[in-house]
């Protein structure tokens, strides 16, 4: 039996010759690996080279290289954020901390009919100069059509019109956008018609892009605004994505099982029709949605709006530019410090409203009020509670929704900071509404399948080391309307390409992102 000096000599020669780390390397140990496809978690280690996972499961330690101890916690994909309005704050915060504190590594943009005018240049510049996340973005609907029809957008495109639009979305399909995104309760996409749509849709579906829609009706109409998405998803042949999908409207509470059905059905058929869902049942927009027939005046659409679609207490502004100081208020609290009735108040917010948004849109043609990349500092924004949570519920579990935050970085409504860690902690731990491998997929592998992203949202050697650490008994969102930029709780660390953004409670500043084309 050799004695215990040889054995100490033979182990430090073998130490000696062992493989050495090149220094681009680091292996995250004892972990619980989650890897996003709703597989059972499993406890190995990560290695991660440069920006891209190497090994994963038994991972022998190189000499010298780092080591990150995950102490038995969960290891997942970074999550995927398939709706959010964050791209539009990076300027004012570089740290995108309402991201990457929760995990999220990638942002999609140009949501609900809106993106960068000129989405090349655009995209160009955040690839020269990174954020902190993974950038993607649609073309917006509402964008071109503005940029071809200018003020005079209330009405039906003219085939030239539609034509122009094409050459648009041509063009940022080109530079990468993932394909074309609407917004029609807003203004102008409200005023389109199916026929354009669907011109546009077919331009998108030649190149290889994607639809994704804040469809024309989450309440009143919701049912022919379903039908309309899943004709442009038939005809056109592409995939589609309902936006945020929600029942916002009394009288549709207790039908999320008939729209699953309806979905079912859908893709039964051959139609490629897909979703996302944020964990709230309060929505942020603007007063005017209310009015979806812009009859601002009708005083039976008012009283519908507060009796329906939310109510006096139930709304709150969150923005007023005609009067500052009614942001945080409810409309019953403004309607008693006015001596009127609700459905008063609320004709009277609007209309006040929009003579400040004419004055805005004046001032701006003259060169004046622009912010972010050439839009016009909103004049008026609420926080409305319109959902139920069964349907809430029963939205979470459909197999084909992903999630999402249609957050901002700096937005009133706590979706920004705290979607994800909410669905974890509430939805998956508190109530048992998911699984916490199935929320771990949704939010990471499923997302990225309805972005049609490669290289992303799974665990596995080969795919980029976008990657979360956090601990599954501690994660939950502390964002509140009155607090809505609390960071959330259980997020231990965050990797963006192989680089830490987030870790201990603050976020590093590294601006690892990369551009991710179509």
């Amino acid at each position: 039996m050799p004695s215990r000096l040889v054995i100490l000599v033979l182990l430090a020669l073998a130490a000696a010759c062992a493989p050495s780390a090149d220094g681009a390397s680091f292996v995250i140990t004892n972990a619980l690996i989650m890897d996003g496809t709703g597989a059972p978690p499993r406890p190995g280690s990560v290695r991660v080279r440069g920006d891209t996972i190497a090994e994963v499961g038994e991972v022998a330690l190189l000499r010298g290289e780092p080591r990150v101890d995950a102490r038995g916690m969960v290891l997942a994909p970074g999550f995927i954020d398939t709706h959010t309005h964050m791209t539009e704050d990076l300027r004012s915060d570089s740290t995108a901390l309402a991201a990457v504190s929760q995990g999220i590594t990638t942002i999609v943009g140009g949501q609900d009919g809106g993106s960068p005018p000129e989405l090349a240049a655009w995209l160009a510049g955040v690839a020269s100069r990174p954020a902190p996340v993974n950038i993607a973005s649609y073309v917006g609907h509402g964008t071109i059509r503005r940029q071809v029809m200018g003020e005079d957008f209330k009405r039906v495109a003219t085939p030239a019109e539609v034509e122009a639009m094409q050459v648009l979305l041509a063009k940022g399909l080109e530079a990468g956008a993932l394909g074309l995104s609407s917004g029609l309760e807003y203004d102008p996409g409200i005023y389109s018609s199916r026929d354009e749509l669907m011109a546009l849709a077919k331009v998108t579906a030649a190149a290889g892009g994607r639809y994704i829609s804040h469809i024309r009706s989450e309440d009143f109409a919701f049912w022919p605004a379903i039908e309309e998405i899943i004709a442009i998803g038939r005809e056109a042949k592409l995939p589609v994505q309902v936006s945020h999908t929600k029942l916002a409207m009394k009288g549709l509470w207790g039908q999320a099982d008939s729209l699953v059905r309806r979905l079912d059905a859908a893709r039964a058929s051959g139609v490629d029709i897909t979703a996302d869902v944020y964990p709230y049942v309060y929505w942020q927009s603007t007063l005017t949605v209310l009015f979806p027939k812009r009859n601002f005046r009708d005083r039976r659409a008012a009283t519908f709006a507060l009796s329906q679609t939310t109510t006096p207490q139930g709304l709150r502004l969150v923005q007023y530019r005609p009067h500052p100081g009614w942001a945080g208020k409810t409309l019953a609290e403004i309607a008693a410090e006015r001596g009127v009735d609700s459905a008063t108040a609320l004709i009277d917010l609007v209309a006040e409203a929009l003579a400040m948004e004419d004055s805005v849109t004046r001032e701006s043609a003259t060169g004046g009020a622009q912010v972010g990349s050439g839009e016009v500092e909103p004049v008026e924004s609420i926080i409305a509670t319109s959902m139920s949570e069964e349907d809430l519920a029963a939205i979470l579990r459909w197999p084909h929704a992903n999630f999402c935050s249609d957050g901002s970085l700096a937005g009133a409504h706590p979706r920004g900071f705290g979607s994800f860690p909410r669905i974890l902690g509430q939805y998956v731990r508190e109530r048992g509404v998911l699984s916490l491998a199935e929320a771990v997929r949704k939010a990471t592998g499923l997302a990225a399948a309805h972005m049609g992203f490669r290289g992303r949202g799974t665990i596995a050697p080969g795919m980029k080391a976008d990657l979360v650490l956090f601990d599954p008994a501690a994660i939950r969102d502390r964002a509140t309307p009155a607090d809505p930029h609390a960071v959330s709780d259980g997020v231990l660390r965050t990797w963006v390409n192989g680089v830490v953004v987030y870790a201990d409670g603050r976020a590093t500043g590294a601006r690892a992102g990369q551009v991710i084309r179509r």
